[in-house]
């Protein structure tokens, strides 16, 4: 019965102390829940922050990443633009020398080698054709010379005689003038 006294003891302090500390304890208790439901709502509302922190700084490393390409793309059209300038310069310095080339081109097609042969082929045959017209002319002429040459020879020797038949002819007219006058 000792220990049932005891427990009956021990169940009314427990009794008094509850009732004594049961206000306590409540209020407690709420303290407690309130706590914790505001640790939970204070995790939420850190959870939101940390989802919006990771949020805004995906993009701002995407923002970045952005600008980085940017600063690239600029860079690389900048090149682009001074690459494209040099090439500009190098089609007017080619278009300058095709130029150049294509009045060669010409001027070397005004000597084509099959028509420059063909002409040549043709001046050849028309040269040896006047040379051997010069080498006709040039004997007819050396023959004229000859033949004009010997007509003056025989023109002198004609002369000659002439000069000396004169005399004589000159006594047969004065005697033929004389015998018809007689």
């Amino acid at each position: 019965m000792l220990t049932a006294n005891k427990l009956e003891k021990i169940i009314e302090l427990e009794n008094n102390l509850r009732a004594e500390y049961q206000s306590k304890l409540d209020t407690k208790t709420a303290d407690l829940e309130r706590c914790q439901l505001e640790r939970s709502q204070l995790q939420a509302t850190i959870a939101t922050q940390l989802q919006t922190i990771t949020d805004l700084s995906g993009k701002a490393s995407v923002n970045q990443k952005l600008e980085q390409q940017n600063r690239e793309l600029h860079n690389r059209s900048e090149n682009m633009k001074e690459e494209v300038a040099a090439m500009k310069q190098r089609v007017k310095a080619l278009q300058n020398d095709l130029a150049k080339e294509r009045e060669q081109v010409n001027e070397l097609k005004k000597y084509d080698p099959v028509k420059m042969k063909k002409n040549l082929d043709d001046n050849k045959k028309r040269l040896a054709e006047k040379t051997s017209a010069a080498e006709v002319l040039q004997k007819s002429l050396n023959k004229t010379k000859a033949e004009n040459a010997e007509l003056l020879k025989k023109v002198g020797e004609l002369e000659a005689k002439v000069a000396e038949l004169e005399p004589v002819v000159e006594e047969v007219v004065e005697a033929e003038a004389e015998a018809e006058a007689a």
